[in-house]
C-alpha cells in the first residue's frame, strides 16, 4: 500500500536531514583542500573520521564523528520530535523549558560520536548548553532565554519537524520557529530558524519546487538573513556542480560579506556570533545555495554542503532535509539510511511516522479551531 504524501516527505525530510547530518560530520571544520587531500578527492559516501586517534586528537577529541554517526543536530532534532509526541500540539518557548531541557539533562541516551549511552547535554555544544543553563538553572523567562547566547545555528539545525508540523502553511511554521526558538537563540539566530522552518514547511507542499522554497525564504526572511540568501541563490543559479562552486569559492564569496565567522573557521575575531541586524548565520544560505545548484537533487544538495567544509554537517543537514521534504523518501538512498541508522545505532525512521501520525491530530485540531474562528467572525458581521 502506498503511503501518502504526508509521511512519505516527513520521511524524506527527516531521514534526509539525519543522513545528511552523518555524513557532514567528518568533514566539519575543514577547508576543501583539506578535506580532499585527507580522503583522496572529494567525499561521496560515508568515510572516517579526519584523525585515526579522534578520542584525543585536537580540535576532534573526544567525539567520533565519522563512520556514518549522526552529530548533535540530529540529536537536536530527535529531542524536539520527542516533544511534539508528547503534547501532541504546537510548540511555544515553555515547552522547550518545561519539556526539552528535561529530556536533555535526565534522559541517557546512545551518543554515537562518544560511543556510549549519556545524556544529551554531554554531547551538545555549548550554545546549546546555554539552553539548560538559562532555562534549568537560571530560571530565565523561556521567551527571553536566548538572550546572550552565542548567535549560530544552533536553533537552525533542528527546526525541521517545526516545518513538518506546519506543513504547507510556511507562515505558521515561521511564527512557530521564532517563538519556540526564542528560549535558545536571538538575532539572526533565531531569524534563521524562522526562515528554515518555512522553507521545509513550503518544501512539504504539494507541487512545491526549489524556486518556490527559496521565494518563501526571500519572503519571510528579514535583515541580514534575508540580504545573505539572495546573494548566495543568486550566486548558485547557473552554476553547474557543487565542486565547481566550492572550487571556485562561489557561494562563499556571495556569504562572506554577512558572515562573522571568519575564513580561518578555528580562529574568530572579537565580532564573531555576536547579534547583529546586517549579518546571517552561514548555514542556511548555503543549504539553499547548493539546493539551487544541485535542482532540489538530495545527494548532490548534501554532498555539496559536505564538501564545502567548515560547519558541513549542519549545511548537510539543512540541505537534505528540504531536498528530503521536496523529494519524498525514495530520494534518500536506502543503502546510506541503512548504514547510518546501523552505524549510530538508532532508528531514524520510526520518530518520523510516529511524528506524521501527530502532526495529522495537530492539524486536525487546527481545522476545527478556524473553523469556530471563521464561524465567529461570519457573525460578527451580520446585521
Amino acid at each position: 500500500m502506498a503511503e501518502n504524501a504526508l509521511v512519505d516527505r516527513t520521511l524524506g525530510c527527516l531521514l534526509g536531514a539525519a543522513v545528511g547530518d552523518a555524513l557532514g560530520g567528518p568533514t566539519e571544520g575543514w577547508t576543501p583542500d583539506q578535506i580532499r587531500e585527507r580522503w583522496g578527492g572529494w567525499v561521496e559516501g560515508i568515510v572516517p573520521p579526519y584523525f585515526e586517534d579522534w578520542r584525543t586528537a585536537r580540535p576532534i577529541a573526544p567525539y567520533h564523528k565519522g563512520n556514518g554517526h549522526v552529530t548533535d543536530d540530529t540529536l537536536m532534532t530527535r529531542l524536539l520530535i520527542d516533544v511534539y509526541l508528547d503534547k501532541r500540539a504546537h510548540l511555544d518557548a515553555y515547552d522547550i523549558a518545561d519539556r526539552l531541557v528535561p529530556r536533555m539533562i535526565g534522559d541517557q541516551t546512545w551518543i554515537p560520536e562518544l560511543e556510549a549511552e549519556a545524556l544529551p547535554l554531554q554531547r551538545v555544544f555549548l550554545a546549546e548548553k546555554y539552553i539548560a543553563l538559562r532555562l534549568h538553572w537560571a530560571h530565565v523567562d523561556p521567551r527571553e532565554a536566548g538572550v546572550g547566547n552565542a548567535v549560530n545555528c544552533g536553533a537552525a539545525m533542528y527546526v525541521a519537524p517545526i516545518g513538518v508540523v506546519n506543513a504547507a502553511d510556511p507562515d505558521t511554521a515561521y511564527a512557530e520557529a521564532i517563538d519556540v526558538t526564542s528560549a535558545h537563540q536571538s538575532s539572526y539566530g533565531r531569524e534563521a530558524a524562522g526562515v528554515m522552518a518555512a522553507a521545509v514547511a513550503e518544501a512539504m507542499t504539494p507541487g512545491a519546487t526549489v524556486d518556490s522554497v527559496v521565494d518563501t525564504a526571500l519572503r519571510l526572511a528579514k535583515d541580514g538573513t534575508r540580504a545573505a540568501i539572495e546573494a548566495v541563490c543568486e550566486a548558485a543559479d547557473g552554476v553547474g556542480h557543487w565542486s565547481e562552486a566550492i572550487e571556485f569559492g562561489t557561494l562563499r564569496d556571495a556569504v562572506r560579506p554577512f558572515d562573522t565567522v571568519a575564513d580561518t573557521y578555528r580562529d574568530q575575531g572579537l565580532g564573531a556570533r555576536r547579534p547583529s541586524r546586517l549579518h546571517s548565520i552561514e548555514e542556511l544560505p548555503l543549504a539553499l545555495g547548493m539546493l539551487v545548484v544541485a535542482k532540489g537533487d538530495w545527494e548532490q544538495t548534501v554532498f555539496g554542503g559536505v564538501n564545502y567544509g567548515r560547519d558541513s554537517d549542519s549545511i548537510a543537514t539543512m540541505g537534505g532535509a528540504l531536498a528530503g521534504a521536496l523529494g519524498g523518501r525514495d530520494v534518500v538512498p536506502a543503502a546510506l539510511v541503512e548504514a547510518v541508522s546501523t552505524a549510530s545505532r538508532m532508528d531514524l525512521e520510526q520518530p518520523a511516522r510516529q511524528l506524521a501520525e501527530v502532526v495529522a491530530e495537530i492539524r486536525a485540531a487546527d481545522h476545527v479551531r478556524n473553523s469556530r474562528v471563521h464561524d465567529a467572525y461570519r457573525r460578527l458581521g451580520e446585521g
